[in-house]
């Protein structure tokens, strides 16, 4: 798991993994209940998102207004804190590891467009975040992209490409800055 293999970007054939009916009615639960500023139930929006297929382990502290496209395409470790406004924008499978933190409006997003084709059809890969990262506030991961276990992407900046173990990384695009040590 610790790194994606960019030959599997899907290209034109973008599955949305779940039925018309399905995806209708996670769109209003997700806008009633899930998403919604008005509701700080975390064990509500959890049981939500189980039933429509995420996969969540012990610990989630799910902030309002986070958006999840996708649930059935998620998966959460224990003790993950998805910040106010984060966007887990999973065209693609989301992969979040254990004692992970997605700050306050960061971006996951697992696809684009093929902008080397005149339709510009979807181009999708998976995200994956190891044990112990964190992701900063209004920082974006792209798709295909793989934060290593420990590593920290910082405030505002953009990972495009694999993040190391254990290291900081700032600007846009992301560059390693420091290792990280832990204590």
């Amino acid at each position: 798991m610790s790194s994606v293999d960019l030959s599997k970007f899907t290209t034109g054939n973008f599955d949305k993994g779940a039925g018309f009916i399905k995806i209708t009615l996670w769109y209003f639960v997700n806008a009633l209940f899930v998403r919604a500023s008005w509701n700080p139930f975390m064990g509500l929006k959890i049981f939500l998102l189980r039933a429509f297929g995420a996969k969540i382990g012990k610990g989630l502290i799910i902030k309002n207004e986070v958006r999840i496209k996708f649930p059935w395409k998620l998966t959460i470790g224990d003790n993950v804190w998805l910040g106010e406004r984060c966007w887990i924008d999973n065209l693609d499978y989301v992969t979040i590891g254990n004692n992970v933190c997605v700050s306050q409006d960061a971006l996951l997003i697992t696809g684009n467009h093929d902008y080397t084709l005149f339709n510009m059809p979807y181009r999708n890969a998976p995200i994956v975040l190891h044990d112990g990262c964190w992701i900063g506030a209004r920082a974006v991961v792209g798709p295909g992209v793989v934060v290593n276990k420990n590593t920290i992407l910082t405030l505002g900046s953009v990972a495009t490409k694999n993040l190391d173990c254990d290291s900081v990384y700032q600007g846009v695009p992301a560059v390693c800055i420091r290792k990280r040590t832990l204590s």
